[in-house]
């Protein structure tokens, strides 16, 4: 794998701190046995954990996964359309997106590969067939999963270029004045809690439209397009203005009144340029899953 840094937002970032970021489904301590190792090159030469990674770097890596063997597992799977090259999903909450070091069945990408096989991408590798992007574990809804690897570039470089809209559905704590509004916050991961991520000057850029759809008493039901696509963006966001996603434990305020898995966060709307015909575009759309009608049928007989 080859991957060079033209994106470098954090500054003094050591090379085991970057590919423990990029390289989710290995251990820190795998990453840097395998960088003394000489496993891993910047610029053609071996260099140290500790080494600064520079933009323009150019990082190769050699490294063999804990476990490579991800079996296929007989999951019902909901396909919301396909063709040759792709398909759109909905993934369901509780379900991870992809495998990883510790976690590797159960997945989405277990039950893809019952379905498909060997028909899907593999650019991303073992762990993360088909994959273009990812949803958190407890947040449900459309994602893309390439069945070539053509599709999958073509489809990468779509996202890139700001061409695939992504919108969610989500039920927020306390009431939001503001009919529509843009949150440009810095998103980062927190040095204290590698699991989760943080507002940070150092972060990477991060952008969400936020539009109310509905008040209630003491709660909020919006949409919130993406215009980047940070882990745990919207989560953070929300949070960062005293408005945290629903039942969201990791970044809200405790448990609300009605119990539910987790965040009450929905990927509801996807718009695509279908591969490779630039005139024609595609539109998804869901209804909202079972945890935004609990939640939103509780508000409503509380109005």
């Amino acid at each position: 794998m080859k991957l060079i840094i033209d994106d470098l937002t954090e500054e003094e970032k050591r090379l085991d701190s970057y590919l423990a970021d990029y390289l989710q489904d290995f251990s820190r301590s795998k990453i840097q046995n395998s960088i003394k190792n000489g496993m891993v090159k910047v610029n053609l030469k071996t260099t140290k954990p500790s080494y600064v990674v520079k933009s323009g770097d150019v990082i190769e890596i050699d490294i063999k996964a804990e476990s490579a063997e991800i079996l296929p597992e007989n999951i019902p799977i909901e396909i919301i359309w396909e063709n040759d090259e792709m398909l759109v999903v909905n993934k369901p909450s509780g379900m991870l997106t992809h495998p990883t070091s510790i976690e590797k069945s159960g997945t989405l990408v277990n039950a893809l590969l019952y379905k498909y096989g060997e028909n899907l991408s593999d650019v991303n590798g073992d762990f993360r067939r088909g994959i273009l992007h990812r949803l958190d574990r407890n947040t449900s809804g459309l994602l893309m999963v390439a069945k070539t690897n053509k599709a999958h570039n073509f489809l990468v470089e779509s996202m890139k270029n700001g061409l695939v809209e992504k919108k969610y559905l989500a039920v927020v704590k306390g009431i939001i004045e503001e009919d529509e509004f843009v949150i440009n916050k810095p998103i980062g991961r927190n040095p204290n809690q590698p699991h989760k991520m943080m507002i940070t000057p150092n972060g990477k850029e991060s952008i969400s439209v936020v539009k109310v759809l509905k008040r209630y008493n003491d709660a909020t039901l919006i949409e919130v397009k993406l215009e980047t696509g940070r882990t745990h963006q919207i989560r953070v966001h929300m949070a960062s203005i005293k408005h945290p996603v629903y039942n969201d434990s990791l970044y809200g305020f405790g448990k609300m009144k009605v119990n539910t898995e987790e965040q009450v966060l929905q990927s509801y709307k996807l718009s695509f340029i279908k591969p490779y015909d630039k005139e024609e575009r595609l539109y998804f759309e869901l209804e909202p899953d079972e945890k935004v009608k609990k939640v939103i049928k509780y508000l409503s007989q509380t109005l």
